[in-house]
C-alpha cells in the first residue's frame, strides 16, 4: 500500500514468503514454522542464508561488525583488523555503561558521509562523534531525559556538529554538540512546537508517499534547516484503540480519506545564525503536495516538486531561503493519468547548476539532466525498455553516473555506469541475479551483495571498473539438508496479447505427474511491489517452501499494476483498481488448470494489504475457482483509504463514482460462496480495521458467512514473535478447509 507499508510489510513478506505455518516436524529435512518465519527462534540459523552484519563503507573503509568489534576488510590485505570495541569506546565516555546496558555489543552506528573518519555512535541518552582514526572523543551531547525516555534524535548536520531533535513535549530543537573536554551547555535553539497532533513541524507528510520519509533537511553546510510544518485541524481524528491499559484509551490519528479534505503542508527554513524561521510561499492550493526537497549546493536556495491534488501535474520551483520567495520554475511535467515524482534533484559535484532528474516521461524511469541555469532544459540520458531503480553516486570528476537499475531483466537489479553525455553504458556487475550495492566515498570500489535462484548470497568488494577485488563471503546453501521443492520462473501473455508476465511455481517434494494437488496463490497485485525475482530461490520465501514441503503447489504472479515495469504496465489500473490486476491473476488460474496435476477443486488464494483485496475480489467475483481465501488487512472500500495513495489510482469518489462502486467489495459481500479468513491488526493505520468491519457487517446484512481473527495492538503487519502465531494460523486455515 503506501511506500512505508510497503518497506515494512514486503521486507518482511519477501524475506520469508508470505505466511508460514508448521508444527515442529520429526521427518528429517522438513522446516518447522519456528525455523523459516522471522520471530521464529531458527530462522536466522536454519533457514535464512548467512550475511555479515552492518557491512558497509566508512569512508574508503569497507568495515563490518563481529560481536563487540568494528572491522575493517579491503582488497589489500589477507586479514580484517579490528578499528573499535565496545571496550575502547566504554573508555571514551562516562555516564554509560555500555558494556551491561548492549549486552556487549556494539551501540547504533553510522558514518558521517565526506567525513572519512568519523564514526557517530548513538545511544538512547546521548550520541557521540568519535575520530576512528585516532580513537578519540571528538564531541558529545545528551538528550534530555524524562524518565526512561530521551528526547527523539532526528538527525545530524552535514559536518556532525549540530543536531536537530524532538523533546516529549513536542518541541523541536537544534543543539550544537559539545566538544570533547569542555564542560559547557552548548545553545539549544527552538524551532518550533507542536500544538497537539493538529499542527505538528518536522514530521514526514502526506502519508509517506512520493519518496517521503522524514521532515527536516539540512542546507549542505549545515547553516540552515528546512521542515515541514503539517496542519491537520481540517481532517477529522479517527479513533484507535489501546487496550494495554486496564481501562482501555482511545489514540486517534489523522487519516484523511479519499475525496475528504486533506492537510495543508508548508515548508520552513530555519536559519541558526539568525534564529529566525521563513515559509516558502508556494501558495495555490492549500491540498497540494510539496515533496522531493532538495538544497542549492550555493545554500541559498532550494528546489520543491509541487504536485497538485489531482495528481497529474507537477512543477518543480526554485525559492529563495532567506525571503521564502519563489524564484524561478525549473520545469513542469503532466500526464493525463498521474505522475508520481520519487527523488529529488541530484547536483553534480561540478557545482556548475547541472542536476539529475528521474522520470517516467518517456514510458520508463530514466535520468535526464538539467541545469538551474536555464529553464526547462531537461535532456534525456538513460533510456530503454527498462527502469533506473536507484542513483549510487557520481565519479569523482562528475562526468560518470552509478546506479542499478532492470536493464538485465525486469527481475534482476545490476549496478550500472554511464557517462554524463549518455555514452559508455557499463555493466558493472554482470553476473544474474539481484544486486545490493554501495560506493566507497572516493567512488573507486563498491560492496556488491548479490543473490540468485542457485545462489545464496555473494558479498564482494569490486573495483568501479568492474573487477572483482576479493570476496567477503560466500554463503552456504542454508537449505542443503532440507528436501526442497522444485522452483521455476515462468511467463505467460495478458489477454491483451502482448504484454508478458512472470510467474514462480513451486511443485511440492516428491512430486508425482499423475497425482493432483491442492494449490495456492499468493498476491499482491499492487504499486510499488514485485513478488517474482531472480533472487535467492527466485523470491520465494519460506511458506512457498514450506507448503510445498507439506504437498502444495505454491504460485505467485505480477501482474499488470506491479512494479518495475514501467509507466503503462503500471497506469492500466488507473480509475479501475482490481480489473486488470484481477483478468491478469487468472490468466495464471488458466495456466495452472491446464496443468493435470492442478486439483482444480482445490484451489486456495491469499494475499495481505493490496493482496488482501486482491484475494477477496478473487473469492467474490471467482466463487467457483476459489474454494478457500485468505485476506490479511485488506482493502474492502478504496474510498475509505487515504487520499495521496487512492486518488492517484482512483482519482476522488466524486470523480470517479462508477470506479469505486465496482471495486467496493462491501457491495458484493452476498457473492461469498467459499472460506474466507479476514486478519487485521487492531491498530492499523494504514489500512483501517474498519475495511474488515465493515465488510462483516455487509455479510451478516447479505448472510455470508466469513471467518475472522485479529491482532491486538497491531498495526498494518505483525511482526515479531506474534508473526510466528499468525503464520500457523494462516496456514491451518488452508489444511483444515482446502
Amino acid at each position: 500500500m503506501r511506500n512505508r507499508t510497503l518497506h515494512t510489510l514486503f521486507l518482511a513478506t519477501l524475506l520469508t514468503g508470505s505466511a508460514i505455518y508448521g508444527y515442529a516436524q520429526d521427518a528429517q529435512g522438513l522446516y518447522s514454522l519456528e525455523e523459516v518465519t522471522p520471530g521464529g527462534q531458527k530462522f536466522i540459523s536454519n533457514y535464512y542464508p548467512k550475511y555479515i552484519p552492518r557491512l558497509q563503507w566508512i569512508g574508503d573503509r569497507c568495515t563490518y561488525l563481529e560481536g563487540d568489534k568494528l572491522m575493517e576488510s579491503n582488497a589489500k590485505e589477507q586479514s580484517p583488523k579490528v578499528l573499535l570495541t565496545v571496550s575502547e569506546i566504554q573508555n571514551l565516555i562516562t555516564g554509560e555503561d555500555l558494556l551491561h546496558m548492549y549486552h556487549g555489543q556494539l551501540p547504533h552506528y553510522y558514518p558521517i558521509e565526506g567525513e572519512p573518519s568519523l564514526l557517530a555512535v548513538q545511544t538512547w541518552r546521548a550520541i557521540y562523534i568519535i575520530d576512528l582514526s585516532q580513537k578519540k572523543l571528538l564531541r558529545s551531547l545528551s538528550l534530555q531525559s524524562q524518565g526512561d525516555t530521551a528526547d527523539e534524535l532526528v538527525e545530524l548536520s552535514p559536518d556532525a556538529k549540530w543536531l536537530i531533535a524532538r523533546s516529549s513535549d513536542g518541541t523541536l530543537y537544534m543543539q550544537q554538540l559539545e566538544e570533547a573536554g569542555r564542560d559547557k551547555r552548548t545553545q539549544r535553539l527552538v524551532i518550533a512546537q507542536n500544538e497537539g497532533d493538529t499542527i505538528v513541524y518536522g514530521e514526514s507528510v502526506h502519508q509517506r508517499e512520493f519518496g517521503i520519509e522524514k521532515g527536516i533537511f539540512w542546507s549542505p553546510n549545515g547553516s540552515k534547516v528546512a521542515f515541514y510544518r503539517m496542519d491537520q485541524s481540517m481532517v477529522a481524528p479517527y479513533p484507535l484503540v489501546d487496550i494495554t491499559p486496564h481501562k482501555a484509551k482511545e489514540v486517534p490519528v489523522r487519516y484523511p480519506m479519499a475525496g475528504e479534505p486533506s492537510h495543508h503542508v508548508t515548508l520552513g527554513v530555519f536559519d541558526r545564525t539568525t534564529g529566525q524561521t521563513v515559509y516558502m510561499q508556494t501558495g495555490g492550493d492549500p491540498e497540494h503536495y510539496l515533496t522531493n526537497i532538495a538544497w542549492d549546493p550555493d545554500n541559498r536556495s532550494l528546489y520543491i516538486a509541487e504536485v497538485n491534488r489531482g495528481q497529474n501535474h507537477n512543477e518543480v520551483n526554485r525559492y529563495d531561503a532567506q525571503s521564502g520567495a519563489r524564484l524561478a520554475t525549473l520545469f513542469v511535467e503532466d500526464d493525463p493519468k498521474y505522475i508520481e515524482p520519487q527523488s529529488p534533484m541530484i547536483f553534480l559535484p561540478t557545482n556548475d547548476g547541472r542536476y539529475l532528474w528521474l522520470s517516467r516521461k518517456d514510458g520508463y524511469n530514466h535520468f535526464y539532466l538539467g541545469s538551474t541555469r536555464k529553464a526547462n532544459s531537461l535532456q534525456q540520458i538513460t533510456r530503454g525498455e527498462w527502469e533506473v531503480t536507484e542513483f549510487k553516486g557520481f565519479s569523482q570528476d562528475g562526468k560518470t553516473i552509478f546506479f542499478e537499475a532492470t536493464a538485465a531483466s525486469p527481475l534482476e537489479t545490476r549496478l550500472y555506469s554511464i557517462g554524463i553525455n549518455g555514452k559508455n553504458f557499463v555493466d558493472l556487475t554482470p553476473i544474474e541475479g539481484v544486486h545490493r550495492t554501495s560506493l566507497n566515498a572516493s567512488k573507486t570500489a563498491f560492496i556488491d551483495t548479490y543473490s540468485s535462484p542457485s545462489t545464496p548470497r555473494i558479498s564482494r568488494i569490486v573495483s568501479t571498473k568492474g573487477k572483482e577485488e576479493k570476496q567477503l563471503l560466500k554463503a552456504e546453501d542454508p537449505t542443503k539438508n532440507a528436501i526442497m521443492p522444485e522452483i521455476t520462473l515462468g511467463t505467460l501473455t495478458a489477454r491483451d496479447g502482448k504484454t508478458t508476465l512472470h510467474y514462480r511455481l513451486l511443485k511440492p517434494i516428491n512430486f508425482d505427474p499423475n497425482k493432483k494437488y491442492p494449490t495456492i496463490i499468493y498476491v499482491y497485485g499492487g504499486p510499488h511491489a514485485q513478488l517474482v525475482t531472480k533472487d535467492w530461490l527466485a523470491g520465494a520465501g519460506g511458506w512457498d517452501v514450506y507448503m510445498a514441503q507439506q504437498g502444495y503447489v505454491v504460485f505467485t504472479l505480477d501482474n499488470r499494476g506491479s512494479a518495475r515495469r514501467g509507466r503503462d504496465f503500471e497506469q492500466v489500473i488507473h480509475r479501475q483498481v482490481g480489473t486488470a490486476e484481477m483478468d491478469d491473476q487468472m490468466r495464471g488460474v488458466e495456466f495452472l488448470q491446464k496443468q493435470p496435476w492442478v486439483d482444480t477443486e482445490r484451489m486456495g488464494v491469499y494475499g495481505w494489504s493490496f493482496g488482501g483485496f486482491m484475494t477477496t475480489n478473487l473469492m467474490l467475483t471467482h466463487s467457483d475457482v476459489f474454494k478457500v481465501g485468505v485476506a490479511g488487512g485488506p482493502v474492502m472500500d478504496w474510498s475509505r483509504y487515504e487520499v495521496m495513495y487512492g486518488e492517484r489510482y482512483n482519482d476522488t469518489p466524486q470523480e470517479n463514482l462508477e470506479g469505486y462502486q465496482q471495486n467496493n467489495l462491501t457491495l458484493r459481500a452476498g457473492d461469498l460462496k467459499g472460506r474466507l479468513l479476514l486478519i487485521h491488526g487492531t491498530v492499523d493505520n494504514v489500512v483501517l480495521w474498519q475495511h474488515a468491519q465493515a465488510f462483516v457487517q455487509a455479510c451478516i446484512n447479505q448472510r455470508t458467512y466469513p471467518d475472522c481473527m485479529y491482532y491486538p495492538g497491531h498495526e498494518h503487519n505483525v511482526l515479531g514473535k506474534d508473526r510466528v502465531h499468525l503464520n500457523q494460523t494462516i496456514t491451518r486455515y488452508f489444511q483444515d478447509h482446502l
